[in-house]
């Protein structure tokens, strides 16, 4: 084995035999050593933009590839086979009752997600893998506690979200540097499962997240080719979403649809983490403060912007606008409140399909039967690229528009406080995605909770009781909110929720908040995967 290559953790023995084989470790370094210097200077790149916002630079079209945004005559890769229709998609973790079930769920595709869905443990990321590989050769089918599950004869198209550029794989270094998470996650898949996915008649499908400027998404271009050359498969057989969750991404969906234009399928509204992006970036401007999480909906003024844009975009460049995740879940044992819940999808749906939307995301299979008939009855072929928005015209002004109705309520702040402890307690404890108030969260709900609290307090926002928001209020509420989370959540460790109320405390009392709440405790899971902090490339 090249001695570059160093494995800092015992965990999933059986699973790194079986994936982390010499020719797979080759390529993954060859991934390294090729990419990860200019990795590295565009996340440097993201700093240095925050640096000027925070000077008060405006957000804007990029001025120097106005011409790529006027030239009409380039568009993107035609649909790869089977993501001619992605009406319905359906997302989660990649752990292997979830992969049988939501390949079954009767969606169109179903996004196995390593990264906001997923807490990074190393079981989980390998496993992940090992389930992925055995779900493309029809091998997955397993029994649990007398219960059988089994792949369908016709299972949704598999579509796979790695990590985002920002975050490291610590338990694998090349040359005593950490490797990056999306290069493994899609080194990985790539090399067990690409050749396999092409003889199957479908192909090496990907969700890339957080980007941040169309740079980014030059990188991955090369990456795919790089990769596609690797083993001798021809170029542009890779295809790839983009989610749009970032603000400056909002700025420019043009210019990274134009790089990686023949290996692209489109973008989506990833409108949790916009929010949450929406918040972080503009951190330094007092306009930007935002009510109570419940009242930042699709229908507020720089969400409908975003969404208008995005569509007008895709439509115009010939590839698929996906819509966001309604993160409602079934209600079990009370219809009304269940009917309640089911109409917000049906309602949110609706708005998506008759926007313009070719597809939509869903978090739980029951919500497919809902989703199927809205898009059954609006959208009468493949998609909806016919539908081209020639009367949208969003200015930079209308993507930042924070004219938002609602109010910062006390209920909203303990509300913030209770989901930052939940979810990022779980998260420690190895679960991405939980169920909170019928609702099936990921980290983009705990990331705006946190960096809402965070800018509430540092503009000393009052609430609709007249209180000050103030760093010592969020104590006195962390403290009050523990055990009440504890009660709710049983399964959560005191030493987990220990760490995140002493996170979030600090995280209150900063001159900014941090870029990603998963980035400052990953050292907590590193260290529980037996990486010692020598290895580690950042901690708290």
């Amino acid at each position: 084995m090249d001695v570059g290559i160093e494995i800092h953790t015992r965990n999933s023995q059986k699973a790194q035999t079986e994936l982390l084989t010499e020719g797979v470790l080759r390529f993954l370094a060859a991934l390294h050593r090729t990419f990860d210097a200019t990795r590295q200077g565009l996340l440097a790149a993201r700093e240095a933009a925050q640096a000027r916002f925070d000077a008060g630079v405006p957000f804007d079209f990029p001025s120097e590839t106005a011409h790529i945004r006027a030239e009409p005559s380039w568009h993107c890769a035609p649909p790869a086979p089977g993501l001619e229709d992605r009406r319905v998609e359906i997302t989660g973790p990649s752990d292997r009752k979830m992969v049988i079930n939501a390949l079954n769920s009767g969606a169109k595709t179903f996004m196995a997600d390593f990264e906001d869905a997923s807490s990074p443990t190393f079981k989980a990321m390998i496993e992940g893998q090992i389930n992925l590989r055995d779900a493309i050769r029809r091998q997955v089918d397993f029994e649990s506690n007398g219960k059988q599950y089994k792949l369908s004869p016709n299972p949704a198209v598999l579509i796979v979200r790695p990590r985002g550029w920002h975050l490291d794989e610590p338990r694998i270094t090349i040359d005593k540097a950490p490797m990056s998470g999306s290069l493994f996650d899609f080194g990985l898949y790539f090399y067990h499962n690409a050749e396999e996915l092409v003889k199957r008649g479908v192909g090496p499908y990907f969700y890339l997240p957080k980007m941040e400027h169309y740079l980014e998404a030059r990188l991955w271009n090369d990456v795919f080719l790089f990769a596609q050359s690797y083993i001798s498969m021809p170029h542009n057989t890779i295809r790839a979403t983009v989610l749009i969750e970032t603000l400056p991404a909002a700025f420019q969906m043009e210019e990274i649809l134009f790089e990686l234009r023949n290996h692209s399928s489109g973008l989506n509204c990833g409108r949790w983490d916009y929010i949450f992006s929406f918040i972080k970036k503009r951190r330094a401007d007092r306009s930007a403060i935002l009510p109570d999480r419940k009242d930042v909906t699709m229908e507020v003024g720089f969400m409908d912007a975003y969404v208008r844009l995005l569509i007008q975009t895709c439509h115009r460049r010939k590839v698929a606008a996906i819509g966001g995740m309604s993160a409602q879940i079934p209600i079990k044992g009370d219809e009304r409140e269940n009917e309640i819940a089911m109409s917000k999808v049906r309602a949110d749906k609706l708005r998506e399909v008759t926007n313009g939307h070719d597809g939509t995301w869903i978090a739980h299979p029951l919500i497919n039967k809902i989703a199927h008939e809205i898009f059954d009855q609006h959208m009468l072929g493949p998609n909806q690229y016919h539908i081209r928005r020639e009367d949208v015209r969003v200015a930079a002004a209308d993507l930042l528009n924070t004219k938002v109705p609602g109010k910062v309520t006390s209920r909203g702040v303990r509300s913030n406080v209770s989901t930052v402890l939940a979810y990022a307690s779980a998260w420690l404890g190895g679960n991405g995605c939980i169920p909170l108030n019928h609702l099936m969260e990921d980290a983009a709900t705990a990331e705006i909770a946190r960096v809402q609290l965070w800018q509430w307090v540092h503009y000393g926002v009052r609430d609709d009781t007249g209180a000050t928001i103030t760093a010592d209020y969020i104590t006195k509420l962390t403290d009050a909110a523990v055990p009440e989370v504890r009660k709710a959540v049983p399964a959560l460790r005191d030493e987990h929720l220990h760490i995140v109320a002493k996170y979030l405390k600090e995280q209150v009392r900063r001159q900014w908040p941090s870029e990603f709440l998963t980035s400052d405790l990953m050292p907590y899971l590193a260290a529980a995967d037996g990486v010692p902090p020598s290895w580690q490339r950042s901690a708290l």
